[in-house]
C-alpha cells in the first residue's frame, strides 16, 4: 500500500478492474487499524488482500470511519462488522439509521442502478445498532493513538462528514473535495441525487479550507497535496457543471434527450482539461448520467424550468 504519512496508507480497491477509482484509507498503530470508507462489497477481496499485505488481519480492524453512506463508500461495512463484531462504526446522525436498516437506502439506489446493483455494489448488510456511533460534527475522536477532528460537510450528501488528523496534516474528505482520479489538477464535483445543494457544498468547501490541511485524501482517488488549489478549482467546476445543467433545462431540450446532452456536454467540459480517455475514467468514478440527475433535481427545487 502507498504511504501518505506515518501510519497512514491506502488501498486501491480496483473497482470493476479499474485502478484509481475507489480508495480506502488505512490508519494503523500498535493497537490495530481504522478504515476510512471501506468501499463496496464487490471490492472486499481486494481490500482484504491489501490489508494482509500490511500484516493487518480482519480482527485487527477496530474502527470504520464513514464520510457518508453511499454504496461506493460504505457498502462493505456490515460485512466487515459481521466478520469482526468488535468494530466501531462512526457515521453522521442522518446516515446512521440507514446503516442499521438499509432497506430504504437500497430501494432508492435500486431505482437508480436497476439490474446493475449486484454487479456494482454487492451485498449491503445492516450494522448492529450497538456498533454504530453517531456524529454531528465538531467532535474529537480518539482513534488508536490519533485524535481526529470531525466536521459536518454536506452539499454532496446531507449526511457527509470529514475527518482531520491534525498531527499528520491529512484530511479525509470523502466526496466533498471532489473526484480526482488522474494526474491532472482537476477535481470533478460528483452530483448524484438526492441531496445536492450548491451553496451548502461551497460552505463545506470553505470549512475544509479553513483546516489548512497539507493533504486531502479523497475516496476517488487518493491523497493530493495541493489542497487549497484543489478546493478552489472544485468550487469553480461546481459552478461550471451546474451551469451546464441549467442551460439544458432553460433551452427546453426535450426531457428524453437531456441526460444524453448533459453527458456529452460534460465530456466536452472535461476534455478541455484532460485527454478523452482520462475523462472516461472520471465518468466511471462519478457517472455523468447520475450527475445530471442530481443537478436536475437541484435546479427543479430552485424553480428553474418551472412553468
Amino acid at each position: 500500500m502507498p504511504t501518505i504519512a506515518r501510519g497512514i496508507t491506502y488501498a486501491d480497491l480496483n473497482f470493476l478492474g479499474q485502478p484509481r477509482v475507489i480508495a480506502t484509507a488505512v490508519l494503523q498503530d500498535a493497537g490495530g487499524a481504522a478504515l476510512v470508507d471501506p468501499g463496496p462489497s464487490t471490492c472486499l477481496d481486494t481490500l482484504r488482500a491489501s490489508l494482509r499485505g500490511q500484516g493487518i488481519a480482519p480482527a485487527d480492524v477496530r474502527t470504520i470511519l464513514l464520510t457518508h453512506i453511499h454504496l461506493d463508500h460504505a457498502g462493505a461495512t456490515g460485512t466487515l462488522v459481521r466478520e469482526n463484531p468488535g468494530i466501531r462504526v462512526y457515521v453522521h446522525e442522518a446516515g446512521a439509521p440507514h446503516m442499521v436498516d438499509p432497506a430504504k437506502l437500497l430501494h432508492s439506489a435500486g431505482r437508480l442502478y436497476g439490474d446493475d446493483m449486484d454487479r456494482l455494489w454487492g451485498e449491503f448488510l445492516p450494522v448492529p445498532e450497538a456498533n454504530v456511533h453517531v456524529l454531528a460534527g465538531g467532535e474529537r475522536l480518539k482513534v488508536g493513538d490519533r485524535e481526529l477532528e470531525v466536521a459536518y460537510t454536506p452539499g454532496h450528501a446531507s449526511h457527509h462528514v470529514s475527518f482531520l488528523d491534525r498531527a499528520s496534516g491529512v484530511a479525509f474528505v470523502g466526496d466533498t473535495a471532489g473526484v480526482r482520479v488522474g494526474p491532472e489538477r482537476f477535481a470533478l464535483p460528483p452530483t448524484p441525487p438526492p441531496d445536492i445543494d450548491i451553496d451548502v457544498w461551497k460552505a463545506s468547501i470553505r470549512r475544509i479550507a479553513d483546516w489548512r490541511a497539507d493533504t486531502l485524501f479523497v475516496t476517488h482517488f487518493g491523497p493530493h497535496e495541493d489542497a487549497a488549489d484543489q478546493l478552489e478549482g472544485l468550487a469553480g467546476h461546481l459552478d461550471g457543471l451546474a451551469a451546464v445543467a441549467r442551460a439544458i433545462i432553460e433551452e427546453d431540450v426535450p426531457a428524453d434527450e437531456r441526460a444524453d446532452r448533459f453527458v456529452a456536454d460534460t465530456r466536452r467540459y472535461l476534455c478541455r482539461h484532460m485527454p478523452e480517455a482520462q475523462a472516461a475514467v472520471y465518468d466511471m468514478a462519478a457517472p455523468f448520467s447520475m450527475c445530471w440527475l442530481g443537478l436536475a433535481r437541484y435546479w427543479k427545487k430552485q424553480g428553474v424550468g418551472a412553468r
